[in-house]
């Protein structure tokens, strides 16, 4: 059985209702680019080929991962930047709790101090 998968943000983000997991899927498709007091959404993703990355992927954004290199593709010509990438769950922790505005994904057996949980992927 796959790991739960735990949404985490910055703590700059601050207490904020559960999110929904479309909500979340909006943040990673730059569908929705800013939290609700104003500041800038830094959607951050584990690399390719993780399994944290193909839980994500399927069961949050609904996609595979061709189609959304040919999403990320077409927003980059719109001036849009693709989720900044991250190789690790540690690295994906450390970049989120440092980064004002960043949220990412761990699983749910990783600490995850000095972070916002906002949701769970079961």
């Amino acid at each position: 059985m796959a790991e739960e998968l735990l949404i985490i943000a910055n703590p700059s983000v601050g207490p904020i209702a559960p999110m929904t997991l479309r909500q979340i899927s909006a943040i990673y498709l730059l569908r929705m680019i800013s939290w609700p007091d104003g500041s800038h959404i830094i959607p951050v993703n584990r690399e390719l080929g993780s399994r944290a990355r193909e839980r994500f992927t399927t069961l949050v954004l609904r996609e595979d991962n061709a189609a959304l290199v040919d999403y990320w593709n077409k927003m980059h010509f719109q001036g849009k930047s693709p989720p900044v990438i991250q190789e690790s769950e540690q690295a994906m922790l450390a970049f989120v709790r440092s980064v004002p505005g960043a949220v990412g994904y761990v699983s749910a057996s990783t600490p995850v101090d000095g972070v916002e949980v906002l949701d769970h992927v079961p």
